[in-house]
């Protein structure tokens, strides 16, 4: 009998950085973490990696185009948001110093606002897994976990 294999979920997220700012987008009938700050982002695809994903979703998201050359992992981080089955989840981090277009929110349906916010300033309300993934990224710390029991 095989032996079905362990499953996570991997997400891609940008994080732009533009004057010592960064671009977060506030979520919106979405029914996860609505009204908070979140970064532009997306789950991986069947038959997509981690890059491939985060071109598409940015584009999806907030109309810009990036080329992979311009994409700098910067964070990793392997969390278990407590959803049971689902809860194991796998995040990467992108940078881009360059990127093509304009940025708009191109989802109002599930984002309103989008806005640059100091990196030492975040808002409030921002989602506590994303705060720490930022925290990590000015501290130069390339891995994290978050929401794993203590041995």
């Amino acid at each position: 009998m095989k032996k079905e294999r362990f499953k996570a979920i991997p997400a891609s997220y940008l994080v732009l950085i533009k004057d010592g700012k960064v671009l977060m987008q506030k979520r919106f009938n979405t029914g996860y973490e609505d009204g908070k700050y979140s970064l532009p982002a997306g789950h991986v695809d069947a038959g997509e990696n981690f890059t491939q994903c985060v071109i598409r979703e940015i584009k999806e998201e907030i109309t810009i185009d990036l080329d992979v050359k311009d994409l700098k992992a910067v964070h990793m981080m392997h969390r278990n948001s407590g959803e049971g089955e689902i809860g194991n989840r796998i995040d990467v981090f992108f940078t881009a110093d360059k990127w093509q277009g304009e940025i708009k929110n191109n989802e109002p349906h599930k984002c309103d606002d989008l806005s640059w916010f100091e990196l030492d300033n975040l808002p409030e309300n921002t989602i506590s897994y994303i705060k720490q993934a930022i925290d990590c990224i000015k501290n130069k710390i390339f891995y994290s976990e978050r929401g794993w029991q203590k041995n």
